[in-house]
């Protein structure tokens, strides 16, 4: 399997393959690269609606060029870190990001999750991600805000009385409940507007049916994460000591 950067030509390719409706999957293999490669490239590059390949080769090298110049300021030594492979470590959170866009998250919001789930803290100060990502106070502020509104990111003061954005094992239920009570408002709205339009309108028929199909929606959305939360964040009992009775006793 071929390594390295994508070519100028296997960007023409993968031009060709969107325009033809074609799957990541499907590029990819075309290509013989992971369909991660050809996932990352696309979303970078303005999603599968806007990318374009000569645009694309020359944001590489821009990209390519800036990493260069900022090389000796950004070097870190440790390139194995918990046993982990730094670069590999790198390459997941790229992934991640990737994925978080495809599900409809923008680029900014996206970066800074996954930043924030890779790390084993899960929290970081804003100027922690600020110097990680290498972006302004002022894009991380916006995408914390964001991502908090959307039940994804918690704020918490450490011992130091700095400000701490906190990603935890609650943070996709919360994210679940925030998607239903949003779907909820969208139900009440439509069926405001059927009284507007009038019940046996097409119109009124037709936002009558949005709210039935969303409200049936977010309450399976509502007690399915209810139920997994119940189900899976129960914490494992630590094993009886040897010789322990099984009634507890000491």
């Amino acid at each position: 399997m071929p390594g390295g950067r994508l070519t100028q030509q296997e960007r023409q390719q993968i031009a060709l393959g969107l325009a033809d409706g074609l799957a990541y999957a499907e590029i990819a293999r075309r290509l013989d690269r992971p369909t991660s490669t050809v996932t990352r490239e696309v979303m970078r590059n303005g999603g599968p609606t806007a990318y374009r390949a000569d645009l694309a080769h020359r944001a590489t090298e821009r990209r390519a060029h800036r990493r260069r110049q900022t090389a000796p300021r950004t070097i870190e030594a440790p390139a194995v870190a918990d046993g982990r492979d730094a670069e590999a470590v790198r390459e997941f959170e790229e992934v991640f990001t990737t994925v978080l866009m495809q599900s409809g998250l923008a680029k900014m919001m996206s970066r800074v999750l996954a930043c924030l789930t890779t790390t084993d803290s899960g929290s970081l100060t804003a100027a922690e991600l600020v110097e990680r990502l290498q972006v302004s106070p002022a894009a991380v502020s916006k995408a914390v805000a964001f991502l908090e509104s959307q039940g994804l990111v918690r704020r918490e003061r450490d011992d130091r009385r700095r400000e701490r954005y906190v990603v935890d094992d609650d943070i996709w239920y919360q994210s679940m409940m925030a998607s239903a009570r949003g779907t909820l408002q969208i139900v009440e709205t439509a069926r405001q507007g059927v009284g507007v339009l009038g019940s046996g309108t097409p119109a009124g028929v037709r936002l009558e049916n949005v709210a039935r199909f969303l409200d049936f929606v977010s309450e399976s959305i509502a007690r399915a994460a209810e139920q997994a939360r119940e189900i899976l964040y129960v914490k494992a009992e630590p094993p009886a000591a040897e010789g322990t009775e099984a009634t507890g006793e000491r």
